[in-house]
């Protein structure tokens, strides 16, 4: 049986029965030398130059001197003459004769022979450039990193001969319905699609390695995203147990330029095929790609921060669409994409048994129930309620650590008068108050002027309290609670990645939770209220994926306690640990309001001028919505005006071409700039 075409467009495609859905792996066709040899010959060249300008989106011919017939190959980078400048380009193709009427401009020289650009990952960055309203120059910047010429002259090692089984890989993935199935249609050739929801506990890493390894084993290669270089490491490590040694590389911008170049010449030349990165890592030109896979796919790091903006997750599906690949989301929670992949029937679900769930851990609120209200009344409205205290001393008293989670960094980000509750703001430019540190009178955010003699301009009160307290300042009354205990924090720029097996109490800050060797004995959760606070389109999604990932770090037999109000909704399918239910109940609330992924929606943002201008001159599909322009602030604080459009999904791709065309008429007639971001990570 074959796949429903993944369709971004799609308003409600029909679902599908059956367990796997898979396809005939496509086979690559055999090399055409003769072809090959014929195009090395071709004096035209068709070039991408790198120029962000919407309005010079396409590529230009160029005439191919007999001196770099054989180096002006498709993919290499070459130097042409464009509006009286040398700029950098890429080949696309040779073609043996051009539309241009007119004399075509040589090539000025060719930088580096090696085809870095490969004919997909072209196609690639001009359907991600479609999607996203943008361009393909801003896409390749992201696809295809800088070069590194010593690095280029050196070979790349070829692949050493693959120990792993496929049986190994069926019985790591045996525990979860349809996770055998899943890497047996891998093995098989074929190109299954599945959304899973891993039960806490899981080593994760190990399970994402013997799908690749699974993908491997028919021919074919593997990416692997994940959210940041902490996950990065865990997956390297796991690859290397389950594939052995030099049979993957690692992508990521931390790596340096030199080695990163050197691991994406290793993919180019087809001498690896595995790869584990963060979100650049899905535009890797692996050959014969037959897997795809991300891990946590609702972290935020996923959204690109330049133009043109894409999400990994979505460039994954179109690549995946493109390429006939198989296609793994993963995580502890799931998203609303996700789930709406599961119910247009895209993909299959793989899930824990809910007895493996219930048997590794148990999650509670506190003040839940009229008994522990009877034995802590302000369990409900303390911070540190006394559930709380005793998840604590019995973790550490199994001998094990314990995990503290905590929504904010730093020590008391926010102050407030201790008799009136007025916020406290700086004498001298109305910014808000903070404490670093206990040894730090409060000090001004903006500003940085101490307040060490601070009244109150309402009440003349000079004392303060902090309502929201950071890691730094939990860690302290933890530790003056817990004198004999060793308390440690991960946050900001120290991030631990590992914590040992002894008894120690770590606070950290949602995603730099370190992971504990055998598991925490115990999690709690602190300040759930500041995290369902946020205005955002995400924010119940967002908060339990934060929570389900730490709460999943637990040894079996561990207790989650969760602090917060018990009747929150969200708190309730964390307690139910019920991620599709939850994700479920979402899609069904924004399909009702018209809201992603039942729509596609645009913000057009810049000087209201600009803005206008945009909203002028855009022809929108007939049922688009225009909503605004409404003042904003840009992230540097500048006064902006911002204009969301919402159009149906069906009705999706019309509105990025219209944005699309939109761009190149303000690049042509040299508009003000505005800022054009399709299905932006947040509202």
């Amino acid at each position: 049986m074959t796949h429903p075409t993944y369709d971004d467009s799609a308003a409600q495609p029909e679902l599908l029965p059956g367990l796997v859905r898979a396809q005939a792996r496509r086979g690559r066709a055999p090399a055409k030398q003769k072809e090959v040899a014929a195009a090395s010959v071709d004096p035209v060249a068709r070039v991408l130059v790198d120029i962000p300008l919407a309005h010079l989106d396409r590529p230009f011919d160029y005439a191919v001197p007999e001196s770099m017939a054989a180096t002006a190959v498709p993919g290499a980078r070459v130097k042409v003459r464009f509006a009286g400048q040398d700029v950098d380009a890429f080949v696309v193709s040779r073609v043996a004769s051009s539309d241009h009427t007119g004399r075509l401009q040589p090539l000025r020289r060719v930088v580096s022979a090696e085809p870095v650009l490969s004919p997909k990952i072209a196609a690639l960055s001009e359907s991600v450039a479609r999607r996203y309203a943008g361009s393909r120059a801003d896409v390749l910047r992201l696809a295809v990193p800088p070069r590194h010429a010593t690095t280029e002259k050196q070979p790349s090692e070829p692949e050493p001969a693959l120990e792993a089984g496929l049986d190994r890989a069926s019985v790591a993935w045996s525990d979860d319905t349809h996770g055998a199935a899943f890497v047996e249609g891998l093995a098989d050739g074929r190109s299954p699609r599945a959304v899973w929801s891993a039960a806490p506990g899981t080593d994760w890493p190990e399970r994402l390695a013997h799908a690749a390894a699974a993908a491997h084993a028919s021919g074919r290669g593997a990416i692997l995203c994940v959210p940041d270089g902490k996950d990065m490491a865990r997956v390297d490590r796991a690859l290397t147990r389950v594939l052995g040694s030099g049979h993957h590389v690692t992508l990521s911008a931390e790596s340096g330029p030199s080695a990163r170049y050197r691991d994406f010449l290793a993919i180019s030349r087809g001498a690896r095929r595995v790869v584990v990165g963060t979100r650049a890592a899905v535009f890797a030109p692996v050959h014969d790609l037959g897997l795809l896979a991300i891990w946590d796919d609702g972290d935020d790091l996923y959204a690109e921060p330049r133009a043109p903006y894409p999400h990994t997750r979505e460039v994954m599906l179109l690549r995946a669409e493109a390429e006939n690949s198989a296609v793994l989301v993963a995580g502890f929670a799931r998203t609303v994409e996700a789930e709406y992949l599961l119910t247009t029937g895209w993909a299959v679900e793989i899930t824990p048994p809910r007895q493996a769930i219930r048997d590794h851990l148990t999650v509670s609120v506190t003040g839940a129930t009229d008994r522990e209200l009877e034995r802590d009344p302000m369990a409900r409205s303390t911070r540190f309620p006394a559930r709380a205290f005793e998840a604590i001393r019995t973790g550490l008293a199994s001998g094990g650590p314990v995990l503290v989670q905590t929504p904010r960094a730093g020590y008391a980000a926010s102050l407030a008068c201790e008799r009136c509750r007025t916020p406290a703001r700086c004498a001298t430019c109305q910014g808000p108050l903070r404490i670093t540190s206990n040894e730090r009178p409060p000090s001004c955010s903006w500003c940085g002027t101490d307040h060490p003699g601070f009244s109150c301009t309402t009440c003349g009160h000079r004392g303060l309290r902090a309502p929201v307290r950071g890691d730094a300042r939990t860690a302290e009354e933890l530790g003056r609670t817990f004198t004999s205990t060793v308390v440690r924090t991960s946050s900001g720029e120290r991030v631990l990645s590992e914590v040992g097996d002894k008894p120690a109490i770590v606070v950290a800050t949602p995603g730099a939770e370190p992971v504990a060797e055998g598991g925490y004995a115990a999690v709690v959760l602190l300040d759930t209220w500041l995290a369902l606070g946020r205005l955002d389109l995400r924010t119940g999604e967002e908060a339990l994926r934060r929570w389900m990932n730490a709460a999943a770090l637990t040894r079996r037999g561990g207790q989650v306690i969760a602090v917060g109000d018990p009747a929150e909704p969200t708190l309730q399918a964390l307690v139910r640990w019920d991620a599709g239910g939850f994700a479920r109940r979402e899609m069904a609330e924004r399909r009702s309001a018209h809201l992603p992924p039942a729509s596609r929606m645009a913000t057009i943002s810049g000087a209201p001028g600009a803005v206008d201008d945009v909203v002028t001159l855009l022809a929108a599909p007939e049922a688009t919505e225009v909503l605004g322009p409404i003042p904003v602030e840009n992230r540097e604080g500048t006064p902006e005006s911002r204009v969301v459009l919402r159009a149906p999904r069906q009705h999706g791709d019309a509105l990025s071409r219209s944005l699309g065309e939109v761009q190149r008429l303000r690049s042509a007639r040299k508009l003000d700039p505005v800022r054009v971001q399709v299905d932006p990570p947040g509202l």
